[in-house]
């Protein structure tokens, strides 16, 4: 009997964009680069993925502004240099026959932080810290406290996607990712446990979401029409008093310019309670999508074949990202495929691996 159709490994058109699988690498902190740069790591990290074949390969978050990173070991596309390195990568990707997109990122009062091989919380200056910024003056957890935001410093967050986007689109990815989850600034915004202001970008949902939308309505006059753009978001923050999955799918009504959502959670408060487990999140990305006219994405523990699949069967999603099983497994999709039935070429060096039923 034959094996029904895999919904994994079937074409995606997400705006003008069409992805052969929905098999897509999620976005994962490498903190290997000096001064924002792309760095050899990156070249050969992404660049096995796309040997692996992967639907979509994301870049971790790169940072709009110097300080937007995370970590002072993050990586950025605030200038030219960084342009011409990503390139490099992009280029490599693209000669693989695969396709590959930025997630641009500003870490807000999230930002200045050791990365995990020198220790937790912020980074002091005489260390090469800096002045974190915030929509107030609340910190997370025991990070410093941060400036809060005038009306300037939010004008210049905006051109700063604005120009990353440019550059996107310059060193040649394919899609554009903005990132409002996981408490970084856009989520920051959003949330009422971070942003107590009490101007046009606080107060009511509609005052903590202009930012967002005029961060979404800049970086989409930047890219080409056709140029997917996706909103990776926090559906819950996992806390009483923060957004909640309901919250989200207003905020998701109102955005404009918005090609696919890609659905998270967490990381804004750290007393967040996350029900931690295989497929936690899918959930949440099947309420999302259930209300929502867009293609979502989910990702959290799902490291098997069987489970994507199951991801997509059931309607929780139209994108799966991974992440662990990635680094695992760089060939990850050659080896679902054989499992599902999905059909992928293999790169002609790697030929002689290719999973067969029986060896001669």
């Amino acid at each position: 009997m034959a094996r029904p159709a895999s919904r994994l490994f079937s074409p995606i058109t997400v705006n003008g964009l069409t992805i052969p699988h929905r098999l897509w690498v999620a976005p994962m902190c490498q903190y290997s680069s000096v001064d924002g740069m792309p760095a050899e790591w990156h070249l050969v990290h992404l660049g096995s993925f796309a040997i692996g074949r992967a639907g979509m390969i994301m870049t971790e978050a790169a940072a709009v502004s110097p300080e937007g990173r995370i970590s002072p070991d993050d990586v950025g596309i605030w200038n030219d240099e960084h342009t011409a390195g990503w390139r490099r990568v992009v280029d490599f990707v693209h000669g693989m026959d695969s396709l590959i997109g930025i997630q641009l990122s500003h870490a807000g009062r999230k930002a200045s932080t050791y990365p995990p091989t020198r220790g937790r919380g912020s980074v002091p200056a005489e260390e090469g810290g800096w002045t974190t910024l915030g929509p107030s003056d609340t910190p997370y957890g025991t990070f410093t406290v941060p400036v809060a935001m005038g009306t300037d410093d939010i004008a210049k967050v905006v051109r700063d996607y604005a120009d990353a986007a440019t550059r996107a689109v310059e060193a040649g990815f394919d899609l554009v990712e903005i990132h409002a989850a996981h408490g970084y600034l856009l989520g920051q915004f959003l949330s009422p446990t971070s942003n107590r202001r009490t101007d046009a970008y606080g107060g009511d949902a509609a005052g903590r979401e202009k930012l967002l939308h005029e961060v979404i309505a800049a970086v989409r006059e930047r890219i080409p029409a056709a140029m997917p753009l996706v909103l990776r978001v926090s559906a819950t923050e996992w806390v009483p008093d923060g957004v909640t999955v309901e919250d989200t799918i207003e905020t998701l009504r109102r955005i404009d310019g918005v090609d696919l959502v890609s659905v998270s959670s967490g990381g804004n408060d750290p007393r967040q309670a996350i029900p931690s487990g295989p497929g936690y999140q899918q959930p949440l990305s099947r309420a999302v999508r259930a209300a929502v006219d867009l293609p979502v994405g989910v990702a959290g523990l799902i490291t098997t074949p069987e489970q994507a699949e199951a991801a997509l069967g059931a309607g929780d999603a139209d994108v799966v990202y991974v992440a662990r099983q990635f680094l695992r497994e760089p060939t990850f999709p050659l080896r679902a495929a054989a499992a599902l039935g999905g059909e992928l070429e293999w790169a002609w060096q790697y030929n002689r691996a290719k999973y067969v039923e029986s060896i001669p």
